[in-house]
């Protein structure tokens, strides 16, 4: 694989794991549960890694583990979905997260879900779907990279459930009145 590096920063060492996951404890994210697939072979699990890329064509990133269910799952069916939770799904972050050691189809067992127009898993009650198609891929040390191309999006309500300093948190949304939207 080839690497782009400056001839004068070229052989500097990386950064230690443990100070890598110590910095981004300070970046503060959304937290969402990425799903494929359908009947027994649906699988899914917690992120944090979900970024826009573009408007044309409509494109997000999101990065998974090589060793994750999910990533095997998403590239045999071509298709995903970004499920960004609420602050009243923490359970369901913890449950697809492995805190609770289910595997597979099971972690699907505890809420609602339908399937999309790419016939993936969308979370009835999210804060917000997202459909894409797989346009892209990289393998990325022990991730994988995937972009995704959007193709369907459904927006619900409420708080957003983020990530921070290695805690599950909520975002507190700002009311506006109606007329100042």
């Amino acid at each position: 694989m080839t690497h782009w590096s400056s001839p004068a920063i070229g052989n500097m060492p990386s950064i230690q794991p443990a100070d890598f996951r110590q910095a981004m404890r300070y970046l503060a994210s959304g937290v969402a549960i990425v799903t494929t697939g359908t009947a027994g072979g649906r699988r899914g699990l917690t992120v944090s890694s979900v970024t826009s890329i573009c408007m044309e064509p409509p494109c997000l990133l999101v990065g998974i583990n090589a060793q994750s269910e999910a990533h095997d799952a998403i590239l045999a069916s071509g298709s995903f979905a970004i499920n960004l939770l609420h602050s009243d799904q923490e359970d369901l972050a913890l449950r697809f997260g492995g805190q609770e050691g289910v595997k597979g189809v099971h972690r699907f067992g505890t809420a609602s879900w339908t399937q999309g127009v790419v016939n993936v898993p969308l979370l009835s009650n999210a804060l917000c779907a997202i459909e894409c198609v797989l346009y892209d891929h990289k393998i990325i040390g022990t991730h994988r990279i995937f972009i995704g191309r959007i193709v369907a999006a459904r927006a619900g309500h409420g708080n957003p459930l983020i990530n921070f300093q290695g805690a599950l948190r909520t975002l507190p949304v700002a009311k506006f009145c109606a007329e100042c939207r």
